[in-house]
């Protein structure tokens, strides 16, 4: 027997043990891959978030699931670099989609649950028995004490940012600029803030880089006169040039979708009666364009002449398995979208991929990396063009 006849053998006999891993399930609708380009949305990776995951991957960044706590003041050695995981950590996987209110409250019930425990868990070692007991239950009581710390400074650090940017104030005009029309209004808030000293130069261009990709063509656009508040505000030079960047990234010509416009009927009548009603939470009324393309994909109303379809046959029944691919990456509110359309809509399922996990930092990166990338193209052209004419 040779070494591959022998791996060969090896790797069937995992298949035949383990064959309900192997056994795909068979429907009658194919699977079907919705590729997605960052560009046509890029309000969402913009905007700050309010719900635990988003939250920390927005405010202290999320990389292979750790979390950097360094920067913390006054954090201790064992809680400077933590692990946030649905799979390993139970508090976690249970509030990663709620918001940031719903957390503090839940933190306040696990700590009052790791109190009640604790004085258990010391009690006199008087006997064999006990000493056993304890043994058996002290990893658990250890693991308990970890989350109590790792997600008490989580919270606290989040909280801590919160003040200190005044990101209340600023997320409630955000919200603004991704979700009402009223063009003076948003103006009006944007250059209040931008004379309030707390509110930083990463966070007062973000502000303008909303109110531009909205505004773009409003007939009483302002941008210059913001771009002119950031320059007094004393805002660096590298995030002045990301607000032209932005648009030029995702900016009405360049993006196939309309983000701001009521494009039916029911779609303004919904738009009315939320305006009439308000919102429970001003911090969430952004909804990512995610959810309206997968909620017309599942519905048949998906427009073939933004989206082709490449296949055997032309899409007529409903999919079942749909897999999402952002090119250019996706984003934490992205995610609970899906979350939330898997939980709600029967006998559909929904993955969500992309080329990334954004916040706002790796978005506006990913935004300069992609103007530098059209202007070196842009540059190569013309120097061939000026060489062929020679």
């Amino acid at each position: 027997l040779t070494c591959s006849t022998i791996y060969i053998s090896t790797k069937l006999q995992v298949i035949t043990k383990e064959y309900e891993l192997f056994e795909f399930r068979r429907t009658e609708v194919p699977p079907l891959l919705l590729i997605l380009d960052r560009c046509d949305d890029a309000i969402t990776p913009l905007l700050n978030q309010w719900t635990y995951q988003a939250m920390v991957h927005e405010l202290l960044g999320i990389n292979n699931n750790r979390i950097d706590l360094s920067r913390v003041p006054g954090i201790s050695k064992d809680l400077r670099e933590v692990v946030l995981s649905a799979e390993n950590d139970e508090f976690y996987a249970n509030n990663m989609y709620l918001n940031f209110a719903e957390i503090g409250s839940n933190i306040k019930n696990l700590m009052e649950d790791f109190q009640k425990k604790k004085p258990k868990e010391q009690q006199k070692l008087e006997s064999i028995a006990d000493m056993k007991a304890f043994v058996e239950n002290y990893p658990q009581f250890k693991k308990m004490s970890g989350t109590v710390s790792k997600h008490v400074t989580v919270v606290g650090e989040l909280s801590r940012l919160v003040s200190e940017r005044n990101l209340l104030e600023v997320s409630e005009v955000e919200q603004e600029l991704a979700c009402q029309n009223d063009h003076s209004s948003a103006l009006q808030n944007v250059k209040r803030l931008l004379q309030n000293p707390k509110v930083t130069e990463f966070d007062a261009a973000r502000l303008v880089m909303l109110y531009a990709l909205h505004y773009e063509r409003h007939s009483s656009n302002s941008l210059p006169g913001l771009m002119m508040d950031l320059r007094n505000k004393g805002v660096s030079d590298k995030y002045r040039k990301l607000v032209s960047a932005v648009v030029e990234y995702g900016g009405k010509r360049v993006r196939g979708s309309d983000l701001f416009s009521p494009k039916d009927a029911v779609a303004i009548t919904k738009q009315f009666l939320k305006g009439l009603k308000g919102v429970e939470n001003v911090y969430t009324q952004h909804q990512p364009f995610l959810h309206e393309t997968l909620d017309h994909l599942i519905k048949g109303r998906l427009k073939e002449n933004l989206y082709p379809y490449l296949g055997p046959s032309t899409l007529r029944d409903r999919p079942q398995d749909i897999i999402v691919f952002v090119i250019g990456g996706a984003t934490y509110e992205e995610a609970l979208t899906v979350y939330n359309l898997n939980r709600t809509t029967p006998g559909v399922r929904i993955v969500l991929g992309g080329t990334t996990v954004h916040n706002t930092k790796s978005f506006l990166e990913e935004v300069l990396a992609s103007g530098l990338h059209s202007r070196s193209k842009e540059s190569s052209q013309v120097t061939s063009r000026s060489a062929s004419r020679r």
